[in-house]
């Protein structure tokens, strides 16, 4: 089982705690992220170097950059090339190809002659590079650009679907996968059916087409809404801002202040905050009168509005800041950690 750790904060420098608030790893670095797959990344002489649970570096090889672990594999970059390192910082796979994705499901996806195919962990091609790019696989599928037309290919490169959109993303786990054309985004289904043409605007702010709890928030003239699994648009755009489903609500807003709406886009908490955040555990961040503090599902206050900044609960905690000082509180609201 993974250990869980929290990044604190002691005089500008950066650390990890336990959930019960004991130190594990002393705030030593100006720079730290939170950990990912049980590694970490720190930044040391100007460069990224992952660090496990111990506190351990992996500083076999310094590079340009380093990705995250997925599938025991982390892409790094060395000048203008790419390779792998594995979970002990050995260098598994050599520097040598123009782009590099992450691993999934066995394979991933690399480029040479500005060509994309996919290697397995021992670097041996598995698909051959023909694609003008290529994404993850996921379901057993991934999609890849091919003579301007974006395909999915199964993991010996034959094709599976074949579609007339500019790209197309790894599938969900619902089966899914969001379709790019001109800028618009629909949805189509492993078995090629198009339950959604491309008609709605791709924009960074939102999570276009990835849906939680069966609902993936929309865009449109009036606002913001929610599409079902189906294709079929459930709640029509009309919020000015929008989260995605967690806990059966998600936090919308609208000229009052924000509130919270269920899968059916009935008001169950009113617009009564200043912000709001996505639930987690039971419990989610809201703002009122310039403080925040946590509400239940029932919109029952359960931590007082006293903190500046907070975040949702992670793993039994929140991370929350108060006077320019960090801490965590559990979710009865009791300090566990503080920043001196």
């Amino acid at each position: 089982m993974e250990l869980t750790l929290f990044k604190i904060r002691e005089e500008g420098k950066f650390g990890f705690m336990d959930r019960f608030g004991t130190v594990v790893i002393e705030p030593q670095y100006y720079e730290a992220e939170d950990f990912y797959h049980g590694f970490s990344r720190i930044r040391l002489n100007n460069k990224l170097v992952p660090m496990d649970t111990m506190g351990r570096l992996l500083m076999k090889h310094f590079f340009n950059y380093v990705g995250v672990f997925e599938e025991e594999k982390a892409r790094v970059q060395l000048v203008s090339r790419w390779g792998y390192i594995n979970t002990r910082g050995r260098l598994m796979i050599p520097v040598q190809y123009e782009q590099a994705g992450d691993f999934s499901e066995g394979l991933a996806a690399v480029a040479l002659y500005q060509q994309f195919g996919y290697i397995d962990k021992t670097n041996d091609w598995v698909i051959a590079p023909s694609f003008q790019w290529a994404g993850p696989f996921s379901e057993g599928l991934a999609p890849v650009g091919y003579k301007g037309l974006t395909r999915f290919i199964n993991q010996s490169g034959t094709p599976q679907l074949e579609l007339p959109y500019q790209q197309a993303f790894a599938f969900q786990k619902n089966h899914l996968s969001v379709i790019l054309d001109e800028g618009l985004w629909g949805l189509v289904n492993t078995s090629g059916q198009v339950l959604l043409p491309p008609q709605f605007p791709y924009e960074q702010t939102i999570t276009n087409g990835t849906f939680f709890e069966g609902m993936a928030i929309i865009s449109g003239g009036s606002g913001y809404g929610f599409v079902s699994e189906k294709g079929a648009v459930v709640i029509s755009p009309q919020f000015e801002q929008v989260g995605d489903f967690s806990h059966g609500l998600a936090p919308v807003k609208k000229s009052a202040g924000f509130g919270f709406i269920n899968t059916s886009g009935d008001v169950v908490i009113p617009f009564s905050y200043q912000d709001a955040g996505l639930f987690s555990e039971g419990l989610a961040q809201v703002r009122k009168k310039s403080f925040w503090g946590y509400v239940d599902t029932s919109g029952t206050p359960r931590i007082p509005f006293k903190y500046d900044r907070a975040r949702p609960f992670k793993n039994g905690l929140a991370w929350v800041e108060r006077n320019n000082r960090w801490a965590y509180i559990d979710q009865t609201g009791q300090v566990v950690w503080e920043e001196r």
